[in-house]
């Protein structure tokens, strides 16, 4: 079957048309896990896996420290350059080890405290210990991963997703039915081990093309430019888990565990619904921006962004609305605290569409100051708004915060991105004066 003409010269196109399959495909077979999970383990267990998947989340930048970003963009930059790459995979590598083994003792040295505080209880405490061996695995993937963005295969990508997600399923079905929520709970931590299988089988071959083992040294020569990545992830990625475990322990204290199972749900369809989009992100626009060097570029490409994706993704957010109350009915028995979350969590979640874009120009550019600021403002409007709005709408005031959040956020990278190109200008017509 030959891709559409219009499809095959826009590659925008391709990489959502694929992907689209992709996620269509986990978006169905989503929808049979979380009912089984939901009437299996109700709202207190769906609580509990949102902080272990979190707790994951968190993993994946602290068992690399925070490289990932740094490694797509290097490997976009100099795929062709051999010397080059063996220079960045040798300090990718010592930063690998040192984020895996600092990861690990903390897991299996305090998982009876991580127990406590992130469960309030003990019962827990075999979690962290698995985790901690199964670090370096999700080490070793997330800079695989990286590679595979980095070179923009999103065949692979697309197969590596799929083939990994479906696998993982097939263990929390195994994990439900032979231990419930413990057995889940296990399957969960054990998916990063699945995908970097996948990755072998998938990509081995073509990761030695770009990876010669033999020639990595234990060197630290792109330590400055990967500590910025590393600074950038842990805003992003650590930060961000972390206040969501934060936020739903406040909603489990300010109301009950059960109305954070409402809030793990919703959040949980969001993520799945906003994975169409980070593959874009990761495959497409990072490496793209990295290339863009003038403010004309820059705005024709993000043009041809938004009017490919956005209408996409608003049309399969108003389907998610419009069946919002079937969602819950055939996928969420009994959480019908869920319904007034759908709308400000997808109208919060198209507005971050729109603001992602942009902000990943920070990481192309490396424009560390500019990311640190936004992300931390982002985040900390997050928090305070959620804890200021429980106390008027309950677990609505969580998507509320959300949506309030993003349209700052927005309004704050489009006028950061807008000094950046200003000064960009300036300093030319400077250089061009001397």
């Amino acid at each position: 079957m030959k891709i559409p003409k219009f499809i095959s010269s826009n590659t925008v196109l391709k990489i959502t048309s694929l992907n689209a399959v992709v996620i269509t495909i986990r978006l169905i077979v989503s929808a049979f896990i979380q009912r089984l999970l939901a009437v299996t383990v109700g709202e207190a267990g769906y609580a509990s896996i949102g902080q272990v998947r979190n707790v994951l989340a968190m993993l994946t930048s602290t068992s690399t420290l925070g490289t990932f970003n740094g490694v797509v963009k290097y490997v976009a930059e100099f795929k062709n350059n051999q010397p080059e790459l063996s220079k960045v995979f040798s300090t990718v590598t010592i930063f690998a080890i040192i984020g895996s083994l600092v990861s690990a003792t903390i897991l299996f040295f305090g998982a009876s405290y991580l127990s406590d505080y992130l469960f309030q209880s003990q019962a827990y405490i075999y979690i962290f210990k698995l985790l901690a061996v199964i670090v370096p695995f999700i080490a070793v993937s997330r800079v695989v991963n990286a590679v595979v963005s980095g070179l923009s295969d999103y065949k692979r990508y697309a197969k590596i997703e799929l083939i990994s997600y479906l696998l993982a399923t097939v263990a929390v079905v195994v994990g439900l039915y032979t231990s419930e929520l413990k057995g889940i709970i296990i399957a969960i931590a054990l998916a990063p081990v699945i995908q970097l299988i996948v990755l072998a089988f998938v990509f081995g071959e073509t990761l030695k093309t770009y990876v010669k083992f033999k020639s990595l040294t234990f060197s630290l020569i792109y330590k400055n430019k990967l500590l910025a990545f590393t600074l950038m992830s842990f805003i992003s990625t650590f930060l961000l888990n972390y206040i969501e475990l934060n936020i739903r322990t406040l909603v489990t204290d300010e109301i009950n565990i059960n109305e954070a199972g409402y809030w793990t749900a919703i959040t949980f369809i969001s993520k799945n619904y906003m994975v169409f989009a980070t593959g874009l992100f990761t495959l497409y626009v990072l490496p793209k921006f990295a290339s863009i060097h003038n403010k004309h570029e820059f705005k024709v490409e993000v043009f041809n962004i938004y009017k490919t994706i956005l209408p996409i993704f608003g049309l399969g957010m108003l389907l998610v609305y419009f069946l919002r109350d079937y969602i819950i009915m055939f996928i969420y028995p009994d959480f019908t605290g869920m319904e007034p979350l759908f709308k400000w969590q997808l109208l919060g979640d198209f507005i971050r569409l729109g603001a992602l874009v942009l902000s990943h120009q920070f990481l192309a550019k490396r424009l560390v100051k500019s990311f640190v600021i936004t992300e931390i403002a982002s985040l900390a409007l997050f928090f305070v708004l959620s804890k200021v709005f429980i106390q008027y709408y309950g677990t609505e005031g969580i998507v509320i915060a959300h949506f309030v959040r993003y349209i700052i956020y927005f309004i704050m990278v489009f006028f950061v991105i807008k000094i950046y190109f200003s000064n960009q200008k300036n300093n030319s017509t400077d250089g061009k004066n001397m």
